[in-house]
């Protein structure tokens, strides 16, 4: 799957690259995207950005729009996608992370006759809801069921969740997932909310999974929704003093994540390919804009899948080169 991707990635760039120089038009994309700082979506950025490359030879351009933190994340983001559409946008890339927030946005931004692409959090019902063009990102409900399946062939059968974004439809996916994944096999699995302001916060995670562990001794393995998050698990579970008894396992990574699988300080990630997710969204507009190309499969999967000690050192020579 992965080769298949990265093939297309390729063959997109190559087609679009020999008719930059005949477009006769030009295409001024708008992506929303996560905070500056997200080591994620900065991998999304990356992807965004390399597409922009053929949208610039054409004479657009790329601009690439994120809130400053997710304190207020549904809201902040319409307004945003709002502000794409003031700002003259030809196509709009965003994901739907808090539909009741954002659905109205993404309403004008059809409304107004604007492609849109819905990537990364929403799935093909969102895009389908919305009107949009394609849905292009991991199944977030089927990432869930992957990380719940994964901690079961482990042999850990009593999991939690830690949710540091509650609200954020493609969060609860994941954690109803990995839950009913679980479930499957005969295991159990609790979801821990924490405020928004938590994600990302090495201390908070850290203390509350520390607390979590020592209240239920039972817990053998943590699911996280982000890698810095997983990070803080991994402190907690160190602090919990449950080295060794309790294996912790995320969504997204970063090179500190892949080395601790190295270390086997984390048993997994989940990989949901976010440089595709940009590089694919951006390329697809820039081509329907210009050209009229439309690619007919409407849900396009860049995920999930699984990174653990099998193939993360072919992962991480992914991660020098500022891929994943």
């Amino acid at each position: 799957m992965k080769k298949f991707t990265r093939i297309a990635a390729t063959a997109l760039t190559a087609v679009f690259a020999t008719l930059a120089s005949t477009a006769a038009y030009s295409a001024d994309i708008f992506v929303i995207g996560g905070k500056p700082d997200d080591s994620f979506w900065s991998i999304v950025k990356r992807g965004a950005e390399d597409a922009g490359r053929v949208v610039e030879a054409q004479g657009g351009s790329v601009t690439w729009l994120g809130p400053q933190n997710y304190d207020n994340l549904g809201v902040d983001a319409a307004e945003l996608i709002r502000q794409a559409i003031s700002q003259g946008a030809d196509a709009i890339v965003g994901p739907n992370w808090v539909p009741e927030a954002m659905d109205p946005a993404f309403e004008a931004v059809v409304a107004a006759g604007i492609p849109l692409i819905i990537y990364n959090a929403g799935g093909i019902g969102a895009a389908d809801r919305l009107g949009a063009m394609n849905y292009i990102g991991s199944d977030d409900y089927k990432a869930g069921v992957a990380a719940g399946e994964y901690f079961a062939a482990q042999g850990e059968m009593n999991l939690v969740c830690i949710n540091t974004l509650p609200g954020a439809a493609n969060i609860e996916a994941n954690c109803k997932g990995m839950t009913d994944g679980i479930t499957a096999k005969g295991g159990t699995a609790e979801t821990l909310p924490l405020p928004a302001t938590s994600f990302g916060n090495s201390t908070a995670v850290a203390q509350a999974v520390k607390a979590y562990l020592l209240q239920h001794p039972e817990v053998t393995g943590i699911y996280t929704i982000g890698n810095v998050d997983a990070n803080s698990a991994v402190n907690g579970v160190m602090q919990a003093g449950k080295i060794g008894q309790v294996k912790v396992g995320g969504l997204n990574m970063d090179e500190s994540i892949l080395r601790n699988i190295v270390d086997g300080k984390q048993l997994f990630a989940i990989d949901q390919q976010g440089y595709l997710q940009g590089y694919l969204a951006v390329s697809i507009l820039n081509g329907y804009a210009n050209y009229g190309l439309s690619v007919p499969t409407r849900e396009i999967l860049t995920g999930p899948g699984i990174v653990d000690v099998i193939n993360v050192q072919a992962t991480l020579e992914g991660m020098k080169q500022g891929t994943r």
